[in-house]
């Protein structure tokens, strides 16, 4: 009895391990994302299996924990998978296993394929540290503030896009991170049709702006050089200054070197407030 999380091919159904494939087998229930799909999985890595199949997905993935809960109470195991990678990675899993957790109830992870980690590795950006923020927001202004949080982010940023947004994903990350940030675009990874396109901001939106884009996108962003946040702090405080000692007042001063600055006057507000305490 237990619950097991595993990991499933991107695309490409060679990377399925022998452990997927014995889990697959072994498993009294399997919890599927999409039971069509994973009915596709099992067909091509010819897998015979005589497991229950339900569906766990984000729709119903709170009274389904539920159920799941109690079938691992009455001893049985259940395998859990999604359409692509590992369970709990932007995917149903997460409730499931920290309340299997909870209880004490065994657990087990298949690892294998995942697309940050794939993506990373495929961008040629720095892997000693990065960070994965999942799926950016659909709207304009809350996915303009989602990138104004990793301005000064310094480790490398792991974003999933849908490709329908992605021309106006990079244009919002270039008005934040600017066009010349380092960043790559991982399309269809494992799969037929799999690219990588990396340069500038500014030469992705080229890129994306001349063609239909079509398949799963993963972005990669560079972080910030180590520093970054506290120097363009120090500047803006010494030209929020300037602008004091030149007769302007406060509010106003701010406001102008956010605008010079590019960045919100909360933060350069904040800023000089942090200053002024250090200098008392």
């Amino acid at each position: 009895m237990a619950l097991v999380l595993a990991a499933t091919p991107l695309g490409n159904p060679l990377d399925a391990s022998q452990r997927l494939k014995s889990a697959i087998a072994s498993a009294d229930i399997i919890a599927a994302e999409d039971s069509r799909r994973f009915h596709r999985l099992a067909s091509d890595l010819g897998v015979t299996f005589t497991a229950r199949i339900i569906s766990f997905f984000e729709g119903n993935e709170t009274d389904r924990t539920q159920e799941i809960l109690s079938l691992l109470r009455e001893g049985k195991e259940v395998l859990v998978v999604t359409d692509a990678g590992m369970p709990t990675i932007s995917d149903p899993g997460f409730r499931l296993m920290r309340d299997a957790i909870a209880e004490k109830l065994p657990t087990l992870v298949i690892p294998g394929p995942s697309a940050p980690t794939m993506a990373i590795a495929l961008s040629g950006l720095p892997t000693d540290r990065f960070t994965f923020e999942g799926f950016a927001p659909r709207a304009q202004g809350a996915r303009r503030a989602f990138y104004e949080k990793l301005r000064f982010e310094e480790r490398t940023m792991v974003v999933f896009e849908a490709p329908h947004r992605l021309l106006e994903a990079l244009q919002d990350s270039a008005a934040i991170f600017g066009d010349d940030r380092k960043a790559a675009i991982c399309r269809e990874m494992t799969k037929t049709y799999e690219e990588t396109i990396r340069g500038t901001i500014a030469e992705l939106i080229t890129w994306a702006q001349s063609r239909e884009i079509l398949g799963e996108i993963t972005l990669v962003f560079a972080g910030v050089a180590e520093g970054s946040e506290i120097k363009t702090a120090d500047d803006a405080v010494a030209r929020v200054r300037e602008y004091e000692a030149a007769g302007m007042d406060r509010k106003g001063a701010i406001a102008t070197v956010a605008d010079e600055f590019d960045l919100p006057k909360k933060i350069v507000y904040a800023a000089v407030v942090d200053a002024n305490k250090m200098s008392r």
